[in-house]
């Protein structure tokens, strides 16, 4: 009874209301003395309550003396607040894009915990519609290999950089080839994640110098732009590394040195 109360109160009813209600399906009609007992409240608030649900048309009140009142059937009820927050849904829907501010901006938000960067993972990755595209170590990708599965199950464009040597037979893999610069850098383990251009994830999931994970994320298109971006210029560099190694070795040396140390250098 409690959790039915409790969900009345959900749909607007007040804590009274919802108890007087519920005391009037189990005897109707009944006077405003008898739902006190009922519904175990003060006779003066019953009163009070049983006039206030008259008003909503929740309770009609008989032209007797004393008055009785009956309730609603439950499933007029239901169906009235149905109707009810459904017209509101869809005035909202309608409206409150019409608010925002031209300045308005997405936020980029901190998201804290190993735990809690893979579960936000999951989540884009589950309310994907056309694509995902992702880089990270195997470490991320064991607890994610299903719902990426699942994704190009539902016939999305799945792309995935690997940084290192994990298996995956579905979707498109490029093998990253610069781990070894990267670890030189002692910068741990990280993910880039973008999805169906809306929303980004990226950070650190591992990190040697400190014990949480830290990620950000974001629905900021620009953010969710540069993250892609990131994805697949590795891929383009992936790709062109496999199909013409020996003239990078020839102008850039084993492992792209000269082209690292001119630029980082």
């Amino acid at each position: 009874m409690d959790e039915i109360i409790s969900k009345l109160k959900e749909i607007g009813l007040n804590e009274y209301q919802s108890k007087v209600y519920v005391a009037l399906l189990k005897k109707f009609p009944a006077t405003g003395y008898e739902i006190s007992k009922l519904a175990n409240i003060p006779q003066a608030r019953a009163y009070d309550t049983l006039k206030s649900l008259e008003n909503l048309h929740i309770a009609t009140a008989s032209g007797t003396n004393p008055v009785t009142y009956t309730p609603i059937k439950p499933k007029e009820l239901t169906k009235r607040y149905k109707r009810k927050f459904e017209s509101t849904i869809d005035f909202l829907n309608k409206k409150l894009p019409d608010v925002k501010e031209e300045t308005y901006t997405e936020p980029i938000l901190s998201i804290s915990g190993r735990t809690k960067v893979i579960e936000k993972a999951i989540e884009l990755i589950q309310s994907a519609r056309k694509s995902v595209y992702i880089s990270l170590f195997a470490q991320d990708f064991k607890f994610l290999e299903q719902e990426l599965l699942e994704a190009y199950h539902r016939g999305l464009d799945i792309k995935i950089v690997r940084y290192d040597n994990f298996v995956c037979n579905f979707g498109r893999v490029f093998q990253h080839l610069g781990i070894p610069l990267l670890e030189h850098y002692n910068i741990g383990k990280f993910i880039f994640l973008a999805v169906d251009n809306e929303e980004g994830l990226f950070g650190i999931t591992e990190n040697p110098k400190q014990q949480s994970a830290e990620t950000l994320w974001t629905k900021n298109p620009e953010i969710v732009f540069l993250i892609k971006a990131f994805i697949v210029h590795d891929m383009y560099i992936i790709d062109i590394g496999e199909n013409f190694p020996e003239q990078l070795r020839y102008f850039y040396g084993s492992g792209l040195k000269k082209l690292r140390d001119k630029i980082l250098h």
